[in-house]
């Protein structure tokens, strides 16, 4: 191999899917559909209320890749938009990879945002920023769960960076603003941080109501091996919740989004029933 060949960049997957919606006639219709590179969206037929799915073709992402997924919806549109399965950021030797989400609700409407969990691997760097954009009594229900490697295949995580951003803004007005930064340090820092969980997850809704889900939410918050809190206040609710592996932490995302989405199903491609 030359010294050139050695030093010369390896190739990086790029992906950008949207979709737009908006309320006509009393039914929710597509209006804009793009994706390019490996990002794709799938639009199943589930009911009144359309799904988004979200798929990244790569398999993966690490360093230097770039990937963006995008909703927007009209005046009173509902959508429910989330990931085919979940997200893995590997080892990377070339910088970060980056992945950005941008929601738009339009005045009276409604996303819910539910993406599968991110797998963070061993020297993995990921950054990733999240904005919703609310109108008028527009509201939202956004989820983000990450887990550090996989427990039944024996993997463990000592090195990474992790940089997440979620911000949802009501007009010019932040309602929430929750900046992460993980790094090697961090997940040795002890009770200071994870305490040696090795799966974690944040739940916000925002919506004028959102404080009458708070007891029935706290009711449900019994799975065993997960530590879980929450709150509610001027018109918002959060939930934080971290566990010891991902699978008992996804039994508890799936009960506590039954209360907050008051008994519907979640998305089909999660294939999680509630015990």
């Amino acid at each position: 191999m030359t010294l050139q060949a050695a030093l010369s960049p390896m190739q990086r997957s790029r992906g950008e899917a949207f979709a737009s919606f908006a309320l006509s006639g009393g039914r929710m219709r597509l209006g804009d559909l793009r994706q390019a590179g490996s990002a794709k969206a799938i639009l199943p037929h589930v009911g009144a209320v359309p799904e988004v799915v979200f798929l990244n073709t790569s398999g993966g992402l690490t360093g230097g890749d770039r990937l963006s997924y995008g909703v927007t919806l009209g005046d009173g549109a509902c959508v429910v938009a989330t990931t085919q399965t979940a997200e893995r950021a590997y080892f990377s030797n070339q910088g970060a990879a980056r992945v950005d989400v941008s929601l738009s609700v339009g005045e009276g409407g409604w996303i819910d945002w539910l993406p599968q969990e991110t797998i963070l691997f061993d020297g993995s760097n990921l950054v990733r920023h999240t904005r919703i954009d609310l109108g008028a009594r527009a509201g939202c229900l956004a989820l983000e769960a990450v887990v550090l490697g996989r427990a039944a295949m024996g993997e463990t995580v000592a090195r990474l960076a992790f940089r997440d951003r979620r911000e949802i803004w009501a007009g010019d007005r932040p309602v929430h603003i929750e900046p992460l930064f993980l790094d090697d340090a961090g997940l040795q820092a002890g009770a200071a941080t994870l305490g040696g969980a090795r799966a974690f997850a944040s739940v916000v809704m925002v919506c004028p109501d959102a404080g009458d889900l708070l007891a029935p939410l706290r009711a449900v918050l019994t799975v065993e091996g997960v530590v879980a809190a929450a709150s509610a206040y001027d018109g918002r609710l959060t939930l934080r919740m971290m566990a010891g592996d991902g699978w008992p932490l996804r039994q508890q995302i799936a009960r506590a989004l039954h209360v907050l989405r008051r008994g519907a199903a979640l998305p089909r491609v999660w294939q999680i029933g509630r015990d």
